[in-house]
């Protein structure tokens, strides 16, 4: 407790002795802190001392001792408040810029070093706090100063070790969080929180209780977040079943809501009891519903919660006792009275001090658009699409709304058309700009990210609640790369952070082409069987092992890594980084093998037999690693969180192999690249004719062909090029039955500056296997080349994109040209897209008062981009652009942009879905929306595209003018550029 005599002593000395930046020692030879915070203010002052007393501990091994009396406290003293306690009053002054500043702010705090504030204390570290959070995030700040990270406990990271420990600390007061309540919502627990905290960290409980909440509230601190929505599936039981968990958030500050499916506080799934309560419908059951709710309201109503309003079905459905949206309208209204009502008769006669929220979430958003009044002091939170892209945000009106605006984010997912809620795989660019895009459309007051069981996506997490608390640096997008590398340093250390943010920076790259859980391409809702994946074996240079290719070199770095990293913190590797990267190339080997072995076994070629196997071997891994993540990792302490099978959905299945039957009767073969099964004509003489695409002077590609063993006996191979300009990357080799071994990849380029003709070239690459044991030959295999070399002279200096095989493919990021017109035009947005960056039709503030049915008026007016592109021939091509599957701004606005040849006709192109429809599902799956136009004739030479601004928010990735050439594909077909080494 504080005397009068250490207030005099606190008013007359502590005043005057502030220094503006000063080290501050904790732990040395001859210091050792302690910890004061004021006893009597709030059960998270004494939580943020005690905890920081073992952050310290964990960093040097000593314990600080924790008082709650100043007096008992002497040399080197962290002293802990919020600025309405006495102490902290009178050591800053009630008239100080400090405490002015301070006083009456949400969630700030102050850290200052004051030297001597009384003849016993040589030094303190004063963390203040405009209230009590903000108190405990001033402590919590300091924890991570000292090197102890937010995910010490849940992601096992240790911190260095240090024998002395001494910070330097400016005067320092913290900003206004970003977003007024940010936080997370614990869902899809059924398969990892649930059971492990049942029967492995809180037995006792047999479910998420107190410890476990416990735990989470500390880590939502830890990373400035203030709310939650708990657990709700049908695995746990209620958060207000067990009487701990309101205490537990009581003592951690932790603000309670409910999600979209649980109105005032209700968990539906466990709480209401059909059979003794009746249905659950406001027409026909309206008294059973009502005191449902004011039971809860009663006893919540001491709380620091946010009242989730209205009312849907009893878990995730439609409103019961209505048929139509018109009868939906009234109904919901009254139930916001009615609920306001109790709100008004137990909480606060001032019905807008009382926190709440509506989300309008599903079918909720058609009733919203509908001409629902909503009160105008309930907050209005807007979902994303469950994948990643939110459906709608403020107009003006909206953005004026005295209960402001909010969003619910999924960084995982379990519904249709597929679930993801097995690795973390949603791209922190993409979260970064829809979040960023609502913050702007003053979408502000909470944000709540869906994160299933916390584990695995404990990145995205951060990532978001980090933006949540201060925005200002996400604004520019290459801020991404810039968070992945800090989080990485804070956790890795400098030498090996730039590898690990490279690693989970092509990590999210390639799931945001295809989720791992994707890769079966099937769908839920109702459950379909896996099917081939759509990436291209046979065209592109084989987009299928490009993609194995990427996932194994991710493979091989992190463990690499993991042999170099120090043993401190490898288990924290294994969990943010090995187990996620290493488990998504293993499911998209499981599927890509599977599919070569069925392709190739077609093409009677022996390896299949062998990616039969390794299909298989890769399923195994996934087990052998889910079983170390459960039983070895951490001393098993991680033991029951991770599920490889959530859902026990086909995708996460041992895969099935078609039966291979081998015929061995020509012992072996040849495909070249553009031939999918045995394409090749043989002719009497016992040649096969294959070709490769046109060799292109300008584009300098390379082509594939593969030479295969279809009989089990050993095979010498040779190969003959007709003439000295084919260069081939092997010319011969020898196949045998061994894994490994049954066949070679051949590369196919040329020779340009010896290519005699200064046009077009032809020549033949001649492959043969000699039978030794009967010394004569088999048959010969003959792949036609052609190698043009266009004769333009106008391509001198040319920068732009060329026809190559008949397409031509363009990245949006490499336009020619990119006019605005005053603040409005098309901007970069680094890393996110498929192409590495992509462009977004900005701002979003622009008012919609352009005449967009005019073709000449969007011509004259709108921004555009411009890609200038050369043909060889002449075609009518067909355009297919690719934007990202977001959603209109606001319902003011579409999805449109406009596009032309050469000037030509003007083609609207709007990508907008409407609910749940095939196409939208095609393109939350694929993160894509494919939109395909027909143009005017065009001549060979020079040609432009230009693509119009019409709505804002539009994400433009890449174009491919198809002239007659194009192969349907999945992945990103290269750009058809001229080569830099021409």
């Amino acid at each position: 407790m504080i005397t009068q005599k250490w207030l005099s002593i606190i008013c007359l000395v502590g005043l005057y002795s502030f220094s503006r930046a000063a080290d501050f020692t904790m732990v040395s030879k001859t210091t050792k802190v302690s910890i004061v915070y004021t006893q009597h203010e709030s059960k998270l002052d004494s939580i943020s001392a005690y905890l920081l007393a073992q952050d310290i501990q964990r960093v040097t091994g000593y314990l600080p001792t924790v008082f709650d009396d100043i007096s008992k406290a002497k040399g080197s003293v962290i002293i802990i408040g919020s600025i309405e306690s006495k102490l902290v009053q009178n050591l800053l002054g009630q008239q100080s810029k400090e405490y002015i500043n301070l006083k009456g702010k949400w969630e700030s705090y102050l850290i200052k070093v004051i030297d001597k504030p009384f003849p016993n204390i040589a030094s303190a570290l004063l963390i203040a706090g405009s209230d009590k959070r903000g108190t405990a995030y001033g402590v919590f700040s300091i924890s991570e100063k000292i090197g102890v990270s937010p995910w010490y406990w849940w992601a096992d990271v240790t911190p260095v070790i240090k024998k002395e420990l001494t910070i330097q600390q400016d005067d320092y007061i913290s900003s206004l969080p970003s977003v007024k309540y940010r936080g997370i919502f614990l869902n899809d627990e059924d398969w990892g929180l649930q059971p492990w905290a049942a029967k492995t960290f809180e037995p006792e409980t047999g479910d998420i209780g107190p410890k476990t909440y416990a735990k989470i509230f500390e880590l939502l601190l830890r990373l400035k977040a203030n709310f939650i929505w708990p657990a709700m599936h049908p695995s746990t039981k209620a958060f207000y079943h067990y009487p701990g968990n309101q205490k537990a958030a009581d003592d951690y500050s932790i603000v309670i809501g409910s999600s979209h499916a649980e109105p005032m506080l209700r968990n539906n799934v466990g709480e209401w009891n059909e059979k003794t309560m009746g249905a659950f419908n406001y027409v026909t059951n309206k008294p059973a519903v009502q005191k449902y709710w004011e039971d809860r309201v009663k006893e919540s109503s001491k709380n620091e919660v946010i009242y989730t309003m209205g009312m849907r079905g009893v878990h995730d459905s439609g409103i019961e006792g209505v048929k139509t949206i018109a009868e939906t309208v009234p109904l919901l209204e009254q139930i916001f009275a009615d609920q306001r009502d109790m709100l008004r008769k137990y909480v606060n006669s001032d019905i807008t001090s009382v926190p709440q929220a509506f989300t309008a979430y599903k079918e909720v958003l058609d009733i919203y658009d509908a001409g629902l009044k909503l009160p105008d002091d309930i907050t209005l939170i807007w979902p994303d699409d469950n994948y990643g892209y939110i459906q709608r945000l403020n107009d003006q009106n909206e953005q004026l709304r005295k209960g402001g605006s909010g969003v619910y984010y999924h960084a995982e997912y379990w519904g249709r058309p597929h679930d993801y809620t097995w690795l973390s795989s949603t791209n922190p660019a993409l979260i970064r700009e829809e979040m960023m895009k609502a913050y702007e459309m003053k979408t502000d007051r909470i944000w709540v990210l869906n994160v299933g069981d916390i584990k695995p996506t404990e990145y995205d997490m951060q990532f978001f609640l980090d933006m949540a608390y201060n925005a200002e640096p996400f604004k520019k997008s290459d801020y991404v790369k810039t968070h992945m590398l800090n989080f990485n340093r804070e956790i890795f250390g400098s030498k090996l952070s730039a590898s690990i943010s490279q690693v989970m920076n092509d990590y999210y790259r390639l799931a945001f082409e295809r989720r791992p859980e994707f890769m079966g391409w099937s769908q839920t809702e109702p459950t379909t069987k896996t099917n081939n994946t759509e990436y291209d074996h046979f065209y592109y240079g084989d987009q299928a092992q490009q993609r194995i290719d990427k996932f194994n070199a991710l493979e091989n770095k992190v463990m690499d890594l993991r042999n170099e990293m120090d043993p401190s913190v490898k288990d924290a590797f294994y969990e943010l980084v090995y187990y996620p990267v290493v488990c998504a190339s293993l499911i998209n080997k499981k599927f890509l093998y599977r599919d070569k072995s069925n392709l190739y076994g077609k093409q009677n070629r022996m390896v299949a037999l062998n990616y039969a196997t390794q299909s298989k071997q890769a399923y195994d891994s996934i087990v052998t690693e889910t079983a170390f993540y459960n039983n070895q990792l951490a001393n098993g302490k991680w033991k029951g969180m991770m599920v490889m099978k959530p859902r026990n959905l086909p995708v996460y299945q041992e895969p099935v192999i078609p039966k291979i039957v081998i015929d061995e009767t020509d012992a072996w073969g040849v495909v070249s690249e553009g031939f999918s099964y045995m394409d090749s004509t043989v002719m009497a003489s016992g040649i096969c004719k294959l070709s490769l695409p046109t060799f292109n002077s300008l584009t300098k590609r390379k082509y594939f062909i593969d030479v295969f063993l279809s009989g089990k006996e050993k095979r010498d191979w040779t190969s003959i090029v007709s003439d000295k300009w084919i260069k081939l990357s092997q010319d011969g080799g020898v196949l045998e039955n061994v894994s490994g071994k049954q066949q070679t990849r051949i590369w196919v380029s040329i020779d340009w500056k010896n290519i005699p003709r200064k046009d077009k070239s032809s020549g033949k690459i001649t492959i043969s296997s000699p039978n030794k044991r009967q010394q004569v030959n088999a048959a010969k295999y003959v792949i036609d080349i052609n190698a043009i070399i266009p004769g333009i002279a106008d391509l001198k200096d040319y920068k732009g994109a060329i026809e190559d095989n008949g397409i031509v493919s363009i990245f949006a990021s490499t336009f020619s040209k990119n006019i605005p017109k005053g603040n409005n035009g098309w901007a970069i947005q680094e890393d996110l897209g498929h192409t590495g960056n992509s462009l977004e039709a900005l701002p979003l503030s622009v008012k919609p008062t352009l005449d967009l049915k005019d073709p000449e008026v969007i011509k004259n007016q709108s921004p555009f981009v411009q890609y200038d592109f050369y043909t060889l021939s002449s075609a009518t091509p067909e355009v297919t652009t690719y934007t990202l599957p977001t959603h209109e701004l606001n319902k003011n606005w579409g999805a449109r942009f406009a596009a032309s040849i050469d000037d030509g006709p003007l083609k609207i192109i709007d990508f907008k879905t409407v609910g749940r429809s095939e196409i939208w599902k095609l393109n939350v799956l694929r993160n894509s929306a494919d939109s395909k136009f027909k143009t005017q004739p065009i001549e060979k030479g020079k040609h432009n595209l230009k693509i119009y601004m019409m709505d804002p928010g539009v994400i433009l990735d890449r174009m491919i003018i198809d002239l007659g050439g194009f192969e349907k594909s999945y992945g990103v077909i290269p750009e058809t550029r001229i080569s830099e080494s021409n």
